[in-house]
């Protein structure tokens, strides 16, 4: 069974979008400027100023939804598309409803129920989700102002799939926002589709055509398996223009 239509892996994705600081790590020696991240990969890494009015975003990998929603606050469409039915679901109520509850796993059998919010200064219906493969996405989804997508690329079986597409997704003078820990992994990628050096220098150079990189900065994230066992990773952020 794919692990991202567990439960399991659904609590704990609600937890890390929409967690409080709180919730997520009580522990006052913890990391947390490591909180927040599906915010922190849209507000650190977008260029407002080079935002349009009417600008349509595409979050990529979107899990929950809460980078999705956060790109709402730039863009007056955005689509959210995942390849779990589980997150789809969850995203598309939240969108709905703004409120969702799910389970925190505290201890063995232990679990606190928490409820899922998105914050109210945010336009939820701006924003729609679609359950989607992101290396084989649909022909006729167009092309956006912003297209996001944080810590896909080391989760797909071919990420020169994605990257051929980027181009032909964003608008020219349009920003590309990616994050990925660099985690490469069989179970998810074959190593043969690995990069062969570095990902910093595998996306400078199949991005180099199309895309200027205007920025790159370290986002660290944590996410919470239970009460005391954490992941805590740092992503390489990067923040990309397509060329005329």
């Amino acid at each position: 069974m794919n692990i991202y239509e567990t439960s399991r892996l659904l609590n704990e994705y609600l937890l890390f979008h929409y967690g409080t600081p709180d919730e997520v790590l009580p522990w006052k020696d913890g990391p947390k400027s490591a909180l927040g991240f599906a915010v922190r990969t849209v507000a650190e890494l977008i260029d407002v100023e080079k935002v349009p009015g009417s600008a349509r975003a595409l979050d990529l990998g979107c899990a929950v939804g809460r980078s999705s929603f956060e790109l709402a606050r730039h863009a007056k469409e955005v689509l959210g598309i995942d390849f779990s039915q589980a997150f789809i679901e969850a995203a598309t109520i939240l969108a709905q409803r703004g409120i969702m509850v799910y389970e925190r796993a505290d201890e063995a059998a232990r679990t606190t129920s928490l409820i899922a919010a998105v914050p109210k200064d945010i336009n939820r219906h701006r924003v729609e989700f679609d359950e989607g493969d992101a290396m084989h996405l649909s022909e006729d989804l167009g092309d956006f102002d912003i297209v996001h997508a944080a810590n896909l690329l080391c989760r797909l079986p071919d990420p020169s799939k994605l990257i051929a597409r980027l181009p032909a997704l964003v608008k020219p003078g349009g920003q590309l926002l990616l994050t990925t820990p660099c985690t490469w992994l069989e179970e998810f990628t074959p190593k043969a589709k690995w990069p062969r050096g570095s990902t910093r220098e595998w996306l400078r150079e199949t991005l180099s055509e199309h895309f200027d990189l205007a920025e790159e900065k370290d986002l660290p994230f944590l996410i919470r398996e239970h009460a005391r066992k954490y992941q805590w990773s740092v992503a390489l952020g990067s923040r990309w223009i397509r060329k005329s």
